[in-house]
């Protein structure tokens, strides 16, 4: 149970400093009760965050998506105890007995902030350098709607994103490339409050960093501004007037804090990043700020009146918006229905018109296919958005016509991200957390490995952002093992949340982006080949729309149950046909089964999985130009894969496919040792 805060204690102090103490005692407490977290950047940085969001922080809590709401990013997510406290003062749903259950089961207060779980909580975090990337593409989003949307007095979109930083967010290489681009791009909009307490887990800073931060941001194109006393709140306050008032570069404000201020023991010492601070010196902690060492959970009755005014203000803000959103809809009805549209993620009407068709014979590569299909979807849906690293030739992922979203030039709808994979898997998370933007970003398949961690955020926080992934198999050739993704297919079918599509042909691929485009509650990866793969005739197939199933019976021998089945996806698809079609000739009734993507087959029911592979069919075999690892799932302990389980080598296509064994002739040798 929360204590009552006595108000004889809270009467004649400063205001200000009896809400910073509020917000490092609610931390603590966090944290202390449940034996675990992190109370050190807490206590350290309240007093940037008391200014920031009783100053200047643009929120309604009564409705946390708020479309022109200012963005809060905890990048130095373990300090989550801070956020929560913020919260819970600030008027979002988030009820003390919350705090108290801090990073127990069933609470919204997880030890690392969870899009979606807590509200007000923009993003996940945890990993360091993350937030600060989406924070990029938040403000990307921002000054591209704005753009787009807003007309003379009419400002439907005018807001800015904060994000908090420690050292360890500014170590990580994600932020360094994120911060790189965010200079280029002039984001002005963007604030990044530094909380530089030259503490990291292992020691001070001077162990592992010790680069000039601020020269650092110069020399991206930022304007640096420096608090030498992270305690001073007017200071911090006019860091923030300096920073809303640049318009022409992004802001880091660097505010020298000292971790773990208040505890006697603790303060300064890495001792206080990781851990509670224990009992004994929770109190002795509390008594240094001025706080009753005995009460728990405490919030003086001051401190909730001065945040009420904050969320009235909020309030305030939001009905003036809402006054301008009417006025909108009157003066430009047509922009206001795209408008309420792209917030809704809702798919334009007659986004499928025009979509290329394909004939059946030509030889193109599915990565080409896409291209076509993605400037045709870009013509009639304009909040489709995107970019690629620096290979968007290869990746035939640029929209003609419609620009480069440049300093200057905010409406243009192609994003130039240069080499840094991992920034640009980031900001496309930022990009779909801000909202009403559809958004993708293109690289060759093996660079996954460098994107990786966004990937497996966006999957954790069931964001819509489609990855156009290219040179999908040692087929691109001679570039070699370095260049041809072999592990990847299988790593990640490993993560939840993800859909992994490698289609068979161009038709197959234009049914992959509808799946893509549709799915808005988690995000799709589209593995692409570089070598052209001939179109297949429907004409005794199946249709390519099949593709939504995840797998189908894409050819069959006749009525009655086959002798094998051939499973494949991608290129190696063409190679299982040639495959069915000789052992035809030797008197074998083989079925093609071509599975595009696991995650979505196994959303159909057992009945349908068990027709497309009916259990007491033993003789299978998968063929892919990857890991066989997982296969197994499908062919079963009687059946075999055909695939590659080692890396590749530089050589042309045709060449390595014949000296790793991914020919037709090697399926019907294997498909006959198996039936015998």
């Amino acid at each position: 149970m929360a204590d009552a805060f006595p108000d004889s204690l809270a009467e004649g102090r400063d205001l200000d400093e009896l809400a910073v103490a509020t917000i490092r005692a609610l931390a603590i407490d966090a944290v202390q009760k449940a034996n675990s977290g992190h109370p050190g950047m807490p206590l350290g940085a309240a007093p940037m965050a008391h200014v920031l969001w009783t100053r200047h922080l643009k929120s309604d809590p009564a409705n946390p998506a708020w479309p022109d709401r200012d963005r809060f990013v905890l990048s130095a997510g373990h300090g989550s105890a801070l956020l929560y406290a913020l919260l819970h003062l600030a008027g979002f749903d988030l009820g003390i007995e919350e705090l108290e259950a801090f990073r127990q089961w069933g609470s919204r207060t997880p030890g690392h902030p969870e899009h979606g779980l807590t509200p007000g909580v923009e993003t996940t975090t945890g990993p360091l350098g993350a937030g600060f990337s989406n924070a990029v593409g938040m403000a990307i989003a921002e000054a591209f709607l704005g753009a787009t949307f807003n007309r003379g007095d009419y400002r439907l979109v005018d807001h800015r994103t904060y994000v908090m930083v420690g050292d360890g967010d500014l170590m990580e290489g994600v932020s360094s490339e994120a911060a790189s681009l965010a200079g280029h791009l002039g984001l002005d909009k963007l604030i990044c409050l530094y909380d530089d307490n030259q503490i990291s887990i292992e020691g001070g800073t001077h162990l592992a960093f010790t680069e000039d931060v601020g020269l650092r941001f110069e020399a991206y194109g930022w304007q640096v501004l420096t608090v030498a006393d992270g305690n001073d709140l007017d200071a911090i306050d006019e860091a923030l007037k300096a920073a809303r008032i640049e318009t022409t570069r992004p802001s880091l404000i660097k505010v020298r804090t000292m971790i773990g201020y208040g505890s006697p023991a603790k303060v300064g010492s890495a001792d206080a990043h990781g851990a509670p601070l224990g009992v004994d010196e929770t109190r002795a902690t509390k008594e240094a700020l001025g706080w009753p060492g005995d009460l728990h959970f405490a919030v003086p009755e001051r401190v909730r009146k001065r945040y009420a005014e904050v969320v009235a203000g909020g309030a305030e803000a939001r009905a003036r918006w809402q006054e301008i959103l009417s006025g909108y809809r009157a003066a430009h009805p047509d922009l206001a229905g795209r408008w309420e549209a792209a917030l809704e993620g809702r798919l334009p009407a007659g986004w499928k018109a025009g979509l290329p068709r394909f004939t059946p014979g030509e030889k193109i590569a599915t990565r080409a296919a896409s291209g076509k299909v993605l400037n045709a979807l870009a013509n009639r849906m304009p909040t489709l958005v995107g970019g690629s690293a620096d290979l968007a030739p290869s990746n035939n992922t640029y929209l003609v016509g419609l620009g480069d979203f440049q300093t200057g030039e905010r409406t243009g709808r192609n994003l130039r991200f240069g080499v840094r994979e991992h920034a640009m898997g980031g900001v496309l998370n930022g990009m779909a957390l801000h909202g009403g933007l559809f958004v993708f970003g293109g690289t060759f398949f093996v660079f996954t490995d460098y994107m990786r961690p966004a990937i497996r955020l966006a999957a954790l926080m069931h964001l819509p952002v489609v990855y156009v992934l290219t040179h999908d198999s040692v087929a691109l050739g001679e570039d070699g093992p370095t260049h041809q993704p072999v592990e990847h297919l299988a790593s990640l079918r490993a993560m939840p949340g993800l859909v992994v599509i490698r289609p068979s042909d161009a038709a197959e691929t234009v049914v992959a982006w509808e799946v893509a485009l549709r799915r808005r509650k988690g995000p799709t990866l589209l593995v692409l080949s570089r070598q052209s793969l001939p179109v297949l005739d429907r004409d005794g197939l199946a249709s390519a729309e099949e593709l939504r199933k995840g797998g189908y019976i894409l050819s069959d021998p006749g009525d009655g149950l086959p002798d094998v089945i051939l499973l494949a996806t991608g290129s190696e698809v063409s190679i299982a046909l040639e495959a069915s079609a000789a052992l035809a000739g030797r008197g074998v009734a083989a079925r093609v089964v071509a599975l595009p993507s696991w995650e979505l087959f196994e959303a159909q029911t057992a009945a349908y999985r068990e027709e497309v592979l009916p259990p007491e069919i033993k003789a299978r075999i998968a063929i892919e130009a990857g890991s066989t690892f997982g296969w197994e799932r499908y062919v079963g302990s009687e059946g075999a894969v055909i695939g590659i389980d080692r890396f590749g080598a530089s050589a042309p296509a045709d060449v390595l496919y014949k000296k790793l064994g991914l020919t037709s002739e090697r399926v019907v040798k294997k498909a006959m040792e198996k039936i015998g």
